[in-house]
């Protein structure tokens, strides 16, 4: 079957008002994995258009709040969600938050952090992983004990490398390739619950020696 940018999901998220058709890969997880609650802090890297904060600003309503940062404008308004349009390997994320007033730790970190595609199947995979790495270590940085983790890869053969990195650091790691995927699509994603803190933990003991 060609390729179709204006599917059936497309369509079902112009429908629902959504950014994007990838906000039912969002949708998929959380209604699997139970991993957004009303009250929480949601950090959403890579969040251009925007669709998953949008489902993320519903889920934990208007007691919680989201920050969403992608290199690219996120146009969309929500009442409980700041956007800021900034480069992640850049950004200074804690002079940003004392900023918009949002106190971390987050209970939920979300990465679809993609790099811009080459073609050059190797070059992709290894762009993805970098992204995936730079998510990790932000949610080092900023994720409440016991707390989820959800980040795009595409498929390599570091995944199984990645996954170990995240089983020493999360309780549960889980992966899923959701329905709304593109049949022609690598990603895949890593969902990670009960966040022990360890790998900073061991850092930060080893920075102090």
């Amino acid at each position: 079957m060609a390729y179709n940018p204006r599917d059936y999901f497309y369509h079902k998220a112009k429908k629902e008002n959504y950014a994007a058709r990838a906000v039912f890969k969002l949708e998929e997880i959380d209604q699997r994995f139970k991993l957004l609650r009303p009250g929480d802090q949601v950090l959403d890297l890579g969040a251009a258009p925007g669709s998953w904060s949008q489902y993320a600003a519903q889920k934990v309503g208007p007691r919680g709040r989201v920050l969403g940062i992608d290199l690219q404008a996120i146009k969309i308004t929500l009442p409980n969600a700041v956007f800021i349009q900034e480069d992640m390997r850049n950004a200074d994320l804690a002079g940003i938050m004392a900023a918009e007033g949002i106190a971390p730790p987050f209970q939920i970190v979300l990465s679809d952090m993609a790099p811009k595609t080459t073609g050059i199947r190797l070059t992709d995979q290894m762009r993805s992983l970098e992204l995936c790495t730079l998510a990790l270590e932000t949610a080092q940085k900023y994720l409440k004990p016991s707390g989820h983790f959800v980040c795009k890869l595409f498929h390599s053969d570091e995944f199984e490398d990645f996954r170990a990195l995240l089983k020493s650091q999360f309780k549960k790691v889980d992966v899923l390739r959701p329905k709304s995927t593109r049949k022609e699509s690598k990603e895949v994603f890593f969902i990670c619950s009960g966040y022990t803190g360890e790998q900073t933990r061991e850092n930060d003991q080893n920075s102090a020696k």
